[in-house]
């Protein structure tokens, strides 16, 4: 017990972002919590050491696994890893339960390796997937259609160049590496200047989401949640970008029945019980602390809705705002 203590308290090499607030807006833990997006196990461990009874870890990057054997068995049977989506969450915890955590988009994990291509900043094969299979990023840009291209660079990267960015993807091709990738973008953009991002952080934003389809899984994810968790269950959800952090504050509006009405002119909304009551009205942002330490946290915001005893229901698509690129049939 003491190793396991000591280890369970030594530095992440992986921060998680927010955790502290979590915690302290979660509190007391106690009983049975999903942490959706398992990555390096942080926010797993903290619960636990927080007085979780027991976590279901769920990922769909098993390597994410792999990495976890060294310290999982610490836990013993109050940490279970599950393969899969977090849009399944209800399904792969098999029980209700007292609380969900969902910390979005790539982990830094994923970004330090250069071979699973996340990364505009190392060389590395064009794949960005999240799981093992289906649609790499080299599949998508070497054969999507210019306007598919300028249109999932546009929506979900809002770039307003995705224009001249796409055409000048189309007539480099094949591309095959990250660093082919960025050499066309840098092409098409201005220098960045002090402390802007980098020209190709959009480019690379927009065509990870496409190929891991994470719009589309957040909001089934936020569904899955609510179907999951038991009256008086909290979910908590971790953003890092305003596409992102809209998805989840127009939900939460939507299932805590907070949205508003709208025009006066338009016909009167139905309006369902809710779903959620909100925690806090406002997202929680990092205090200067965590900023320092750990530069990552500089754009997260954590929102967190308490669930009611009202019957799991569903978002419309269109309310929720999800960006909406003519991808040609393509997930």
């Amino acid at each position: 017990m003491a190793a396991a203590a000591a280890r369970a308290n030594d530095p992440e090499p992986h921060i998680p972002v927010l955790l502290g607030p979590i915690l302290r807006e979660v509190a007391p833990v106690a009983g049975v919590w999903v942490d959706g997006t398992f990555g390096a196990g942080g926010y797993a461990r903290g619960l636990l050491a927080a007085g979780a009874a027991r976590v279901i870890g769920i990922d769909r990057d098993p390597a994410v696994f792999r990495m976890a054997e060294g310290w999982k068995g610490d836990f013993g049977d109050r940490l279970a890893l599950v393969e899969g989506t977090f849009s399944d969450l209800d399904t792969l915890a098999g029980e209700p339960v007292d609380g969900v955590v969902l910390d979005l988009g790539v982990s830094s994990m994923q970004l330090d390796q250069a071979e699973r291509g996340f990364s505009f900043q190392k060389d590395g094969p064009l794949d960005m997937r999240m799981a093992d299979s289906g649609m790499t990023a080299a599949d998508l840009v070497n054969t999507a259609t210019e306007a598919e291209l300028a249109d999932i660079i546009f929506h979900y990267g809002e770039d307003r160049a995705a224009r001249r960015i796409a055409r000048a993807i189309v007539a480099a091709r094949p591309l095959a590496r990250t660093l082919d990738l960025v050499r066309v973008v840098e092409r098409c953009l201005p220098r960045a200047k002090p402390g802007q991002s980098h020209p190709a952080t959009r480019t690379f934003q927009a065509i990870r989401i496409a190929v891991n389809d994470e719009f589309g899984q957040l909001a089934e994810g936020l569904e899955a949640a609510e179907r999951a968790l038991k009256p008086g269950g909290q979910l908590a959800v971790v953003t890092f970008h305003s596409l992102e952090d809209r998805i989840v504050k127009r939900f939460f509006q939507i299932r805590s029945g907070a949205e508003g009405q709208g025009s006066r002119h338009a016909p009167a909304r139905v309006q369902e019980k809710p779903a959620f009551t909100q925690k806090t009205r406002r997202a929680i942002g990092p205090d200067e602390d965590e900023t320092a330490g750990n530069p990552r946290a500089r754009s997260a915001k954590l929102r967190i809705g308490i669930r009611t005893d009202t019957p799991a229901g569903r978002a419309d698509r269109a309310a929720l705002g999800l960006p909406k690129p003519a991808l040609g049939g393509r997930s």
